[in-house]
Order: structure tokens, then sequence, then C-alpha cells
């Protein structure tokens, strides 16, 4: 099989750092969305891709691993890691990989980044996101189009880093010439529509201008997390492959594995925003019966600034309840209204959940949505003390 590769990376408009990862080394084409804060995330997709090639590019002995054996060791490598570094503690990864092989290819998948198979102008998703918010579609409680704007759609069921066992979806797919297959972080789908990324993948024939038009559609449509997209062709036999880049970022098919990195600057501080917990891993058990207990003590990991009553309030946790049980708690009440605090722009989101790193970021957030109102609060006061100058000059004089 002859693939043409397309790939890029960006940072978005948002994040102040690049957590993806990404590899094109045939037969080897992954993408990882680490996740963590600071510079965990960026280390646990590293070394996800490190183990993931190492053992299917490099294998020792005279048997290879499976691609799934790798993920799994992959995974346990990204655990000792944290465990052996406390500044990486909770960090994680999606993982979705692919291997070629004669006309087929071979899929590893684990979290919500995706896999897409693009035949005859028709676009069909590979792989099924592990996420809160598609475990509920699953089950009929939400709609497909309800998903795509739910504000916890991108709550994590299942990423390499969280637990020493893990379910990684296995899948084969036959390919012929004339298919494209896309690989990308959820900083492509959670902000460009399914459509759109047809249109631009069927518009553009070079594989790398593709991957450049969608990364700059995530972009123009907000850039809220970090955007990667790898593009692959499947082509003749007798066809040449152009694997030249056409932009810096681009990496062809055939360079060097430890050249397959994201080259931006490691995140220094994650910004909260309406993009709810993404870090945020909670390896909950969506299965109809109950939730493993033992899986929910990942979620007095998280925390975010939310409304309890009609006051605001810090919560550990986070603002979902799969099958109905609830995985937060208020942990400081405040006097902030939340009905004024909502006036502002950048607290209108405070009703669905602000996400914090911690809980020193959950009360510095407190503390600036106070100083907002204390501030408008004196700006009132002024205003009023004005009209009371004016009434009283110009009821000063009178009739003669």
């Amino acid at each position: 099989m002859k693939l043409q590769v397309g790939a890029r990376t960006d940072v978005g408009r948002v994040r102040q750092g690049n957590e993806d990862s990404y590899m094109v080394h045939d037969p080897l084409y992954a993408v990882a969305d680490g996740m963590g804060g600071h510079q965990g995330g960026e280390v646990a997709s590293k070394i996800a891709l490190e183990t993931l090639g190492r053992l299917t590019l490099e294998p020792s002995g005279d048997t290879a691993p499976s691609l799934v054996d790798a993920v799994r060791q992959a995974n346990r490598d990204v655990l000792e890691k944290a465990a052996t570094d406390p500044g990486l503690h909770g960090m994680g990864t999606t993982l979705t990989a692919l291997v070629t092989g004669g006309e087929r290819v071979l899929l590893a998948h684990v979290g919500d980044s995706r896999a897409y198979l693009m035949r005859d102008g028709r676009m069909d998703q590979l792989t099924e996101d592990h996420t809160v918010v598609e475990g509920l579609v699953r089950e009929g409680r939400l709609t497909p189009q309800e998903a795509e704007i739910h504000p916890q759609r991108s709550i994590l069921t299942r990423a390499l880093g969280v637990d020493g066992d893990i379910d990684v979806d296995e899948t084969t797919h036959d390919v012929r010439p004339g298919d494209r297959i896309l690989l990308c972080s959820d900083g492509l789908t959670g902000m460009v529509s399914e459509q759109e990324i047809q249109r631009i993948m069927a518009e553009l024939d070079d594989p790398q201008r593709a991957a450049e038009a969608l990364v700059n559609a995530a972009n123009d449509a907000g850039g809220q997390d970090n955007i990667t997209a790898v593009v692959l062709d499947v082509l003749e036999d007798d066809e040449t492959a152009d694997t030249s880049p056409v932009a810096a970022e681009a990496v062809p098919a055939e360079a060097p594995a430890e050249e397959a990195w994201s080259a931006e600057e490691p995140p220094r501080r994650r910004r909260w925003g309406l993009r709810l917990a993404l870090w945020v891993l909670i390896p909950v058990v969506l299965v109809v019966g109950a939730l493993a207990a033992a899986k929910l003590l990942f979620v007095d990991r998280q925390w975010y600034v939310g409304v309890e009553g009609e006051r605001v309030a810090i919560f550990r946790g986070i603002p979902a309840e799969p099958l109905g049980i609830e995985l937060d708690s208020v942990v400081q009440e405040t006097d902030i209204p939340a009905a004024e605090i909502s006036r502002f722009a950048d607290y209108r989101g405070v009703r669905e959940g602000i996400t914090a790193e911690s809980r020193e970021e959950a009360e510095s957030i407190v503390a600036e949505m106070e100083r907002v109102l204390a501030e408008q609060e004196a700006r009132e006061r002024r205003q009023e003390q004005r009209e009371e100058q004016q009434d009283g000059g110009g009821g000063g004089g009178g009739n003669p």
C-alpha cells in the first residue's frame, strides 16, 4: 500500500501550549491528545507515541506485539511516569493509531480523537468517542445534534494514564486506491462540523493542503483547543507519493520518529473557559447497573465554579450525572449573586460551570468575580452621586 501524507498541528487561539502529538512513520500513523495541565498533557501524549513507535516500528525479539498490546504498554508507561513525578500526577492522553498492511488498515483507539474514511465523496467515522455524552447518545438519552453542543461533550470515560487496565477498541478496514483517511484530535471536531470537514476533504486533492485547511477552519471557528489533522491518501501501486512538506509544520511520511512531534512550547497555564473539563479523566463504566466506585475517585481531582441555588459556589467534581449519579459536591459557598455575575461576558457560563485546575484557581476565579462586582458597584455609586449633584444644582433657583 502506498500513501501520500499531509499533517499539521497547531496550538489554536486559546491555549498557551500544544498538548497534541502526532506520528507519521510508515506503516504507523497516530494522533494523541494529551491532558493534565501545565506540561502533563504534552508529556503524556509524547510518551504514548514514543512507546507505540518503539514497539511497532522497532520490535525486539522474534514476535512483534500487536497494536493493541503496544497501546496497553503505552498506557502503563504513562502511568509509571506520572507515579514517579508529582508534577505530572493525573496526566493522560487519548490515542488513535493505525498500521497499514496489504489492502487493510488496523485501527486502535482510546478516547475522543477520531479516524474517518472518505470514499467516493462519502465520509464515515471509523472510531467511537469514549465520552460521557457519547454514552448518553448510545442510550438514546441525547440526540447526536444535542451531543455536539453539550457542555460536557469532552468529558472522557476512557484514556491512557488513568487505570492499569484499559480497554482498547480494535477494528480492521479494507481500503483501496482513492480512499482518504483522516486522523484528528477533538480540537478539530469540536470546532468544525462533520459536513464542513467532509467538504474540505473533498475539495482539496493535496493531503497537506487539506490538513492545513482543516486546522485553519478550526482556528477560524475560535480555536479553543489544540488542533491536529493527519490526512492519508491511498494511492495506486504505480503512483509516486509526494511526501515533500508544503509547510514547515508538516512531517513527511518517512520522517524519523523523533521529528514527529508538535513543535509548540509546553503549556504554562491552562486557561479555563466554556469548554468544560478538557483534561478531566473520569473512568466511568457506562453500563446498565452501576458505576465502578473505585473509578469515581478520579472525580475528586476536578474543580469548578458554578451555581448553588442562586449564589456562586466552588465545587469539587464535575457538573455531570451519568446514569443519574451526581459527580460533584459544594465545598465553598459565596455571597455572589449568580444573576448579577452572569451579566458579564466572561462569566455567562457560570451556571454550566467554569473549570479550574485546583481549588486555589477556583478561589482566584471567585476573587476576580468579587472584584468585578465591587468595581461595578463603585461605578454605579459614582453615577448616582453625579445625578444627585445635577439634580441639586438644577433645583437651586426659582422664578422671581
